[in-house]
């Protein structure tokens, strides 16, 4: 059971190939049917693990969020993941708007919520926000490749790429500065972009990337304030990416439950491998402990030298 579902939610293998494996090479003989009930049992079994990722998501200093889509009975729908250092939460939802999002966030985020500039996390109430810097540089090439923009784009393109790029050098920098070097370079970051969302670009794409670095004026530059909040969010990107290749192969899911169960079993075995556990060695010990005892074990926490 065990092998089977590391196999499928964690290293993507379809369901035919996995049928395969255990038919022809370990002679044992089940069905689609039959993985399929092993699965949602399991799940089942392991659910307050999956609700203990969610809340320690919640209680993130730091948390990623990112959105990709996924096919559910051949329509499209949303993949969700929420991710720190040592946890991910992946969820399944028809939205890919506020919705959803109220779904995961149950109240008020504490933390800094690092995302892209999806207008659905607007709605969200957070103590604080960075967006990513590097959304924000490629959208400036891809409006030169593709949009055409007009005479004045070039000169409001040069401030903000000059402006980002020095934002990101003072970051690097920063422990090597004196507090008094810092705090006034940093100052005059936050003038420069005043400056730059005060002036009146005549040119269609600079007006509308103003409106946005008016929106997150105060959303551009947090990383420079709050420790361990990086520019990008290249960390959800790269979380939500083994999902993307199940998604290839999978095509998605047919039901409710096949779509409850993916997200749960994608989030416990990811969540296991950040924390350096081995995933089929833990979910068997998980579920021996749960027959002998009729509890789950606590959550495994990350893995240290010390053990």
């Amino acid at each position: 059971m065990v092998l089977s579902a590391w196999l499928h939610y964690a290293l993507g293998n379809t369901l035919s190939q996995i049928i395969d494996v255990f038919n022809f090479h370990m002679q044992l003989k089940i069905s689609s049917g039959g993985f399929l009930q092993m699965w949602y049992r399991l799940q089942e079994l392991l659910f307050e693990w999956y609700e203990q990722i969610h809340q320690e998501a919640l209680n993130s200093a730091v948390l990623h969020g990112d959105e990709t889509g996924w096919r559910f009975d051949g329509k499209t729908n949303w993949l969700w993941c929420f991710t720190n250092s040592e946890s991910t939460f992946y969820m399944i939802d028809q939205s890919r708007g506020s919705p959803a999002l109220m779904k995961f966030f149950t109240s008020e985020f504490a933390g800094t919520l690092v995302t892209d500039f999806w207008s659905a996390y607007n709605a969200l109430a957070c103590a604080d926000r960075q967006m990513c810097l590097v959304h924000l540089l490629r959208e400036l090439e891809q409006t030169v490749k593709y949009k055409q923009p007009g005479e004045c784009w070039s000169d409001f393109e040069k401030k903000l790429r000059r402006l980002l790029g020095d934002a990101i050098r003072l970051w690097k920098k920063r422990d090597e500065l004196d507090e008094f070097t810092l705090a006034s370079r940093r100052q005059r970051l936050d003038q420069r972009l005043a400056e730059l969302i005060a002036t009146d670009w005549n040119e269609q794409n600079g007006k509308r990337l103003v409106k946005r670095l008016r929106r997150h004026q105060h959303d551009l530059l947090t990383f420079l304030d709050r420790d361990g909040v990086p520019f990008d969010n290249n960390h959800a990107e790269r979380s939500i990416r083994p999902a993307v290749i199940i998604r290839k192969n999978s095509y998605g899911n047919r039901s409710d439950q096949g779509a409850d169960c993916q997200a749960v079993m994608m989030s416990i075995l990811q969540t296991l491998k950040q924390r350096g556990h081995d995933p089929i060695r833990t979910l068997i010990a998980a579920t021996k402990h749960d027959l002998e005892t009729n509890t789950l074990p606590p959550l495994p926490q990350k893995f240290t030298s010390d053990g």
